[in-house]
Formats: structure tokens, sequence, C-alpha cells
């Protein structure tokens, strides 16, 4: 599917997606041609379906990698073959809205004191301080962090670019950290000066961090931004500037956090508190 391939490239480009969108598109409808061995120009509504049915029951792919097939095969068809793609009724698998992880603040800073790299240590902390996503944080440059201001320029998702906060904590390792590496253009390059640092060795070093601090919680990197935005609220920040800080394009989606924050949970007394002194059975 090469024409065709360069066709939906060249649509995505034109419709400003980012790079990593792009890459997963197209790996998502070259799969889909693979699967039945032809061009996608010669398949239409039931094997859409049938696809993503079969994503869905054999090789059990979660229902973020359907919906991301999903969503690749409707640009591909609607935007690059322009058919009717609400003609196909092809039905969406509903998203489960899952409570994100949480650290509390004595779990990040147990965190980082176990992050041995100064690099990786200055990563993570910036990550956290403004409540930023893995790919914003490694295409930071050195010129986006404002120690006047105490901001940082963030170039978020779909290139909207946003101010967030820099803490004075971070501020200081950032300056250790520049003193040993001296880093010119990314503030976290690779051991190739001219790229950034990958997502998968922040990934890594995370976990390994993780595991020496003791803290069991399933977490990631992308915990540290879930743990900005429940923090910040639970110390009184309003939703609206957390939503701004993280670059959340629906207020919706920010007040996920007030299923996890502890802000007024925490003086709510449970019921059986509340009960009559009684004597309790010897077991």
């Amino acid at each position: 599917m090469g024409r065709l391939q360069e066709q939906m490239k060249m649509d995505m480009e034109l419709k400003n997606f980012s790079r990593r969108t792009m890459d997963t598109y197209l790996c998502c409808v070259r799969k889909f041609a693979l699967h039945y061995g032809k061009s996608p120009e010669a398949t239409g509504r039931r094997e859409i379906r049938d696809y993503l049915y079969y994503l869905l029951k054999k090789k059990k792919a979660s229902q973020s990698a359907v919906n991301q097939a999903y969503s690749a095969l409707k640009f591909l068809y609607q935007t690059t073959l322009r058919r009717n793609w609400d003609s196909f009724r092809i039905p969406r698998c509903k998203k489960r809205k899952m409570l994100p992880v949480v650290l509390s603040a004595q779990e990040v800073a147990l965190v980082f004191s176990s992050t041995t790299n100064l690099k990786h240590r200055a990563m993570l902390m910036t990550i956290y301080s403004g409540g930023l996503r893995l790919g914003e944080a490694t295409q930071l440059k050195v010129s986006d962090i404002d120690s006047e201001r105490m901001t940082i320029k963030v170039r978020g998702k779909g290139d909207k670019d946003r101010y967030t906060l820099l803490g004075n904590r971070t501020l200081n390792i950032l300056r250790i950290y520049w003193k040993a590496y001296h880093p010119r253009d990314w503030l976290f390059p690779s051991k190739r000066l001219d790229i950034p640092l990958s997502h998968s060795s922040v990934q890594k070093a995370f976990k390994e961090a993780l595991l020496r601090s003791g803290v069991k919680k399933q977490a990631s990197v992308h915990t540290l931004r879930h743990s900005f935005a429940t923090h910040l609220l639970e110390s009184g920040a309003d939703l609206y500037h957390i939503q701004r800080l993280l670059g959340h394009k629906s207020l919706q989606t920010t007040t996920v956090y007030l299923h996890v924050a502890r802000k007024d949970v925490g003086r709510i007394v449970s019921p059986i508190d509340l009960l009559p002194d009684h004597e309790e059975p010897a077991f």
C-alpha cells in the first residue's frame, strides 16, 4: 500500500498531526492490510467490523489499542479514501473509566531519592514539577526554562504550547544538572547530543527507582503527572487552573482528579466510627 500510505501520510501532515500519531495510524493501517493480504481500497464495512472484532476477541487487544485501530481506519476511509464512514455504522469500543494511580508526596520523594542518575532525577523532577507528559519532557529545550518567571514552556499535545510551573527544588536540581552536563539545545539530550533522551530510557529509569524505593503501587512515569494534578487539587488549587497547567482541552478530563483527591473526603468520617461504643468480641 505504498501509494495509499503516502497519500494518508500527506493528509495527516495537512491536518498537522503529531509524528507519534502519524506513526501509530500508519502502523494500524499496515496491520489491517496485512491481515487481509490486500489494499484497504478493496475492503469495506464487513472487513473493518470483522477486523476490530478479531483484535478485541481473538488477539485480546486492549481497549486503547482497538480504539487506535478504529481511529486510524476511520481517518483512512473518511479522509484519504473519501468514503462515508457514518454509513458503515461501526460502533467504537467503549472505554473503561479507570481512576489513575496516584503517589503520595512521601512516595514521590522516595522515588526521586532512589533515582541514582542525575540526568534521570532532573528529568523526573521536572515532569512532576510541571505535570508534564513524557513526550513533552523529552522535547524540552534549555531555553524553555524561565527562572525569572519560574515557568516551563511546554510544546503540548496537538502542537498547543502552554506554560506550567517550575518549582524551586526543580530549578535547583536543574542548575546542578546543567553544571554537570552543560546541555546546549535539548534540555535532556541522549548520548548523541543532537537528539533528545528516548522515552524507553526514562521509563526504565523510573521503574528501577520505583523498585529501589520500595513503593508497591503499579506506577509509571505518567503517574507523576497524575500525582501533580491530585496534589495541586488537595492543596487548594481550582480545577480551571489545573486544566490549563495540564493542557487538557476539556475540563471534564481534569475532573477525574476529583475522584482520587482527598481534599474533601479526608474530612468525612465513616459512619462506622459514629456508632455508640460497644465491646468488641474476642476472636
